[in-house]
C-alpha cells in the first residue's frame, strides 16, 4: 500500500466509524454489530501506527486511547463552573420560586427542568470545532486537565462541522458509567479477587483520572451534556441551547422539560421519582433553571452558586426489616465474606432479601446482632447494605456474634493477614468453594471462554472426581464425560470442543484465567504486554514488576508469591504441555527493525517532526520500552522543547542521557 492509498484508505474508514457512532448515539440506531465496529476501529488503528503523519487530533483512533498521563495539569475554567444550593422539600422549592418573582418584578418567567445524573461534571473546550480540552470541574475556578482520557468517551465528538460555529465554546456535561458496566466490572472484579467497587459515581471519578486511557477506555464511560458557554453566539433561553448542541451532534438526555410554572416542576419531579429507575445510570435529584439566559443575569450568582437555578434531591430510599441471622461465603481465594439473610423487604423497586456484611470490622462497627431490626438502604442506589440499627427493639436475651473461626466449608483454622479487614481460609488445594469457584474462573467467557461448560458442570465433574484443577480439563475423555447423567453425544462433544478451542486464546486471557489474586483483565493485559511470556514473567524480581505502568506494591507481591508456590508452577506446567498460550505472538510483518531493542525511554515535551504519541509507538516498534517516569534504570530522555526542567534536573543528577529528537532518528538509522 502506498503512502496515497493509506491516507485514502484511513479517511474512509474514519468517515464510516464516525457514521456508525453518529447513528448510536444520537439517533439510537444500530448499523453494524459492535464486533464490526470494534473490527473497523482495529483496521484504522493499525494503519495509523503504519502511517503516523496521517493519524488527526480527531481520528476515532482516540477512542481507545493509549496515552499515559503521570500528572493531570490545572487548569483555569474561562467560565467558573459554580456548583448548585440543593433541597430536600417541596417547601423550599417554593420559596426559591418566590425569591425568583421578587428579584423579577412584573416579569414572566419560565423554568428548564433536567433530570441530575449522579456522575462527575466535566467541561470541554472546542477551537475552531475541535475538541482541545476537557477538564474535571474542581474548585469551580481550576481543575485538572483529562483530555485524553475524556477522547475515550465515545458519545462526545471530537470535532463538531456545523456552519455559523463559534471560533471557541465550552460545553458542560455529567460523566457517567452506565449500570450495566459497572456490574460487568464488579463482576471481572470478584472474579480477581479484588475489592468491589462502591457505586458508579466513585468508579467513573477515580477512572477519569487513570494514568493510562487504554484503560479509560475500556470502562466505557458515557457522558450527558447539558449547558453550553459562550461569547460567540447569543441564545434567548437555556432550552434554546439545548437545542444547538443536539444540532451540533452533541449527546443530550431526553428527559428534560420546560415548565411554565413551580406547580409544573412538581409534576415534573413526581413523573420521574419512580421512572427515573428506568433509566440505564443513577440519578439523585432534578435541576430546575430559570430558562431566559437574560433572567438568569439579573438574579445573578453568589460567590459560589447561581441565583437562578436549584437542585431537588430525591431522599435516599429505605426500609426496616429484621436481620434472621448471618452466613458465610467462600471465594475462589478463600476470602471469606458475611452475609446478612434479612425478612424480604420491598426497597427501590426490588425486594431485598440479603445484604453484604463486609468483613468483621464492619459487623463490630454496627454492633448489630441477630434478630435485631434493622434499616436498610442500597448504595448508590444498587447494592443493599445496612446502615443502621434499632437498639431499641432488641431482644434482652440477644448476643453479640462471634465472627467464625474456621471456615463453613471444610473446617479449616481461618487467617487474617495484617493490614487486611478480611479473613482467608487458607486451604486452597482441600476446600471445596475455593477448588470449584478457580475452575470457574478459568472458564469464564473473558478468560479461557469454555462457554459449553457452566457452574453446575463444574460442581458435577468435581464431585465426580473428573477435575480437582483447570488443567484435568485437558485430561477429560469422550468416555469421562458421556457416561455421567444427563450426558449425551452431541452435548459430551460440544465439552471437548470447548476445550480444544481454548487452547487458542491469547496468552493475556490465559494469565487472568489463572486467578492469581489482584490481577485482573488490564492487569493481565499490561503484565503479558511487558513480559511478553510467562516464563519471564515467573522469574520477574519485584522492581521489575513495579515497574510496569499501573502495577503497584500490592499486584507484585501476589505475582511473587503466586509463581514462588510449587503447586502453581506445576500446574503452569501442565497447561503448557496441554497446549496453551503462554507467550505473545508477534506479527513480525507488522514490526520494524529491533534496533531499540531493550531500550528504556522517557519522553518529554514538544517535537517538530512528530507529535509525542508518534515517538512513542516509534520506540515501541523499534523494540523499545516507554517508561512514564525517570529514573536510575532509565536509558534515554528524549527531551523537546519546553520540557519540564524537574524530568531534566532529574536525569542529569542520575547521570541518564538526555537526547534529542535529531539524536533519536539518528538511532533509528
Amino acid at each position: 500500500m502506498t503512502a496515497e492509498e493509506a491516507k485514502s484508505a484511513i479517511e474512509q474508514l474514519s468517515a464510516k466509524i464516525r457514521h456508525y457512532n453518529h447513528q448510536y448515539y444520537q439517533n439510537s440506531v444500530s448499523e453494524v454489530s459492535d464486533y464490526e465496529f470494534d473490527q473497523l476501529l482495529e483496521q484504522l488503528v493499525q494503519l495509523e501506527e503504519q502511517y503516523p503523519q496521517y493519524r488527526y487530533p480527531d481520528s476515532p483512533s482516540q477512542r481507545v486511547g493509549g496515552t499515559i498521563t503521570k500528572d493531570f495539569e490545572p487548569v483555569y475554567h474561562t467560565y467558573p463552573m459554580l456548583s448548585l444550593s440543593n433541597t430536600y422539600s417541596e417547601e423550599e422549592l417554593t420559596e426559591f420560586d418566590q425569591r425568583v418573582t421578587r428579584s423579577l418584578p412584573a416579569q414572566a418567567y419560565e423554568y428548564f427542568c433536567e433530570l441530575k445524573f449522579d456522575g462527575v461534571a466535566i467541561s470541554l473546550r472546542y477551537e475552531d470545532g475541535l475538541l482541545t480540552l476537557a477538564a474535571t470541574r474542581g474548585d469551580g475556578v481550576r481543575g485538572d486537565d483529562i483530555t485524553a482520557n475524556a477522547k475515550t468517551i465515545r458519545s462526545l465528538p471530537l470535532r463538531v462541522k456545523a456552519d455559523n460555529l463559534p471560533p471557541t465554546f465550552e460545553v458542560r456535561g455529567e460523566v457517567f458509567m452506565p449500570r450495566s458496566v459497572f456490574d460487568q466490572l464488579n463482576q471481572e472484579r470478584e472474579a480477581s479477587s479484588e475489592a468491589l467497587l462502591a457505586n458508579p459515581r466513585n468508579t467513573t471519578s477515580g477512572t477519569l483520572k487513570m494514568q493510562d486511557s487504554s484503560v479509560v477506555a475500556q470502562r466505557k464511560l458515557d457522558c450527558y451534556l447539558y449547558s453550553l458557554a459562550t461569547d460567540g453566539i447569543h441564545v434567548e433561553t437555556h432550552q434554546k441551547a439545548i437545542a444547538q448542541l443536539e444540532k451540533w451532534g452533541f449527546q443530550v438526555s431526553p428527559t428534560y422539560r420546560k415548565c411554565e410554572s413551580i406547580e409544573e416542576v412538581f409534576r415534573y419531579i413526581n413523573d420521574w421519582e419512580e421512572k427515573r429507575r428506568e433509566l440505564p445510570l443513577d440519578t439523585d435529584g432534578i435541576v430546575i433553571k430559570v430558562n431566559s439566559t437574560q433572567q438568569q443575569k439579573l438574579l445573578g450568582s453568589t460567590a459560589k452558586s447561581p441565583r437562578w437555578a436549584i437542585a431537588y434531591k430525591y431522599k435516599t430510599q429505605s426500609a426496616v426489616t429484621v436481620l434472621r441471622n448471618i452466613t458465610y461465603q467462600v471465594g475462589r481465594t478463600g476470602a471469606i465474606t458475611p452475609v446478612a439473610n434479612l425478612e424480604p423487604v420491598a426497597l427501590a423497586g426490588t425486594v431485598v432479601k440479603r445484604a453484604s456484611l463486609y468483613n468483621a470490622d464492619e459487623i463490630d462497627r454496627l454492633g448489630i446482632r441477630c434478630g435485631d431490626t434493622v434499616s436498610v438502604e442500597k448504595g448508590g442506589e444498587i447494592i443493599p447494605k445496612i446502615t443502621g440499627v434499632d437498639t431499641s427493639r432488641r431482644a434482652a436475651q440477644s448476643q453479640p456474634i462471634q465472627y467464625i473461626t474456621h471456615c463453613p466449608e471444610c473446617n479449616t483454622s481461618l487467617i487474617r493477614q495484617e493490614g487486611e479487614a478480611v479473613h482467608f481460609c487458607p486451604n486452597q488445594t482441600g476446600c471445596p468453594p475455593q477448588i470449584k469457584g478457580r475452575i470457574e474462573h478459568f472458564i469464564q467467557r473473558n478468560a479461557m471462554n469454555i462457554d459449553s461448560m457452566g457452574k453446575e458442570t463444574v460442581a458435577l465433574f468435581y464431585e465426580q472426581g473428573l477435575v480437582q484443577n483447570a488443567d484435568d480439563l485437558y485430561h477429560l475423555s469422550f468416555d469421562d464425560i458421556y457416561a455421567l447423567e444427563g450426558f449425551k453425544e452431541q452435548a459430551t462433544q460440544n465439552i471437548l470442543n470447548g476445550i480444544e478451542a481454548s487452547k487458542q486464546i491469547p496468552f493475556p486471557r490465559v494469565l487472568f484465567a489463572l486467578g492469581i489474586r489482584y490481577v485482573g483483565r488490564t492487569v493481565a493485559e499490561k503484565l503479558a504486554e511487558h513480559f511478553s511470556s510467562i516464563d519471564l514473567l515467573a522469574i520477574a524480581s519485584h522492581e521489575q514488576l513495579i515497574e510496569v505502568p499501573e502495577i503497584g506494591e500490592r499486584i507484585a507481591q501476589s505475582v511473587l508469591e503466586y509463581f514462588s508456590d510449587p503447586e502453581n508452577q506445576q500446574l503452569v506446567s501442565e497447561l503448557k504441555q496441554a497446549g496453551l498460550q503462554f507467550s505473545l505472538q508477534i506479527d513480525n510483518q507488522n514490526s520494524e527493525n529491533q534496533v531499540l531493542s531493550g531500550k528504556t525511554f522517557v519522553v518529554s515535551g514538544v517535537f517538530e517532526q512528530f507529535s509525542r504519541e508518534e515517538i512513542k509507538e516509534k520506540i515501541k516498534l523499534h523494540g523499545g520500552k516507554v517508561l512514564s517516569s525517570v529514573s536510575a534504570k532509565l536509558d534515554f530522555l528524549l527531551a523537546g522543547t519546553n520540557m519540564g526542567p524537574a524530568k531534566r534536573k532529574k536525569a542529569e543528577s542520575l547521570d541518564v542521557q538526555i537526547i534529542s529528537e535529531g539524536d533519536f532518528l539518528a538511532m533509528l538509522d
